[in-house]
């Protein structure tokens, strides 16, 4: 390494680090594979007074749909309000030309939620964390 430079740990990482390490790694998949036409997606599941009793936060972009994390409270699992989340979501990526969405899953969480939702494994990572696995998973859109 040369003696102008140094690495140093950093505890807690910051906006500035993300942003930094975030935009240097952006524009250069841009430069690789073009642009991505990111965009977020997120929708709240809220009750009468506004609190947020579930959700689902994600992106799209390269013509897919990352569905980065989902949540329902407790009292409404089984309700149909995850699948109307993820409904949403597979339709808005649709609407912006996504073709095919992807998403992780612990054996704890809704893998089987999933699959009936047309999601298939095509990876998994055993024992992580330890006693559980870790499911990816993906579907076509089209």
């Amino acid at each position: 390494m040369g003696k102008d430079y140094s690495i140093e740990q950093v505890e807690t990482p910051e906006q500035l680090e993300w942003r930094a390490i975030g935009d240097g790694l952006r524009a250069y998949n841009t430069e690789q594979a073009g642009d991505d036409s990111y965009q977020h997606v997120c929708f709240m599941l809220k009750d009468a007074e506004g609190t947020i009793l579930g959700g689902l936060l994600g992106a799209t972009y390269w013509g897919w749909l990352f569905v980065n994390l989902m949540w329902v409270s407790k009292e409404l699992r089984g309700q149909g309000y995850g699948r109307e989340l993820l409904n949403l979501a597979e339709d808005l990526a649709r609407e912006r030309g996504a073709t095919h969405a992807y998403l992780d899953t612990f054996t704890f969480q809704a893998p089987v939620f999933y699959q009936k939702c047309g999601y298939e494994v095509f990876g998994e990572l055993k024992d992580f964390p330890p006693g559980h696995d870790r499911f990816f998973m993906t579907k076509t859109l089209v």
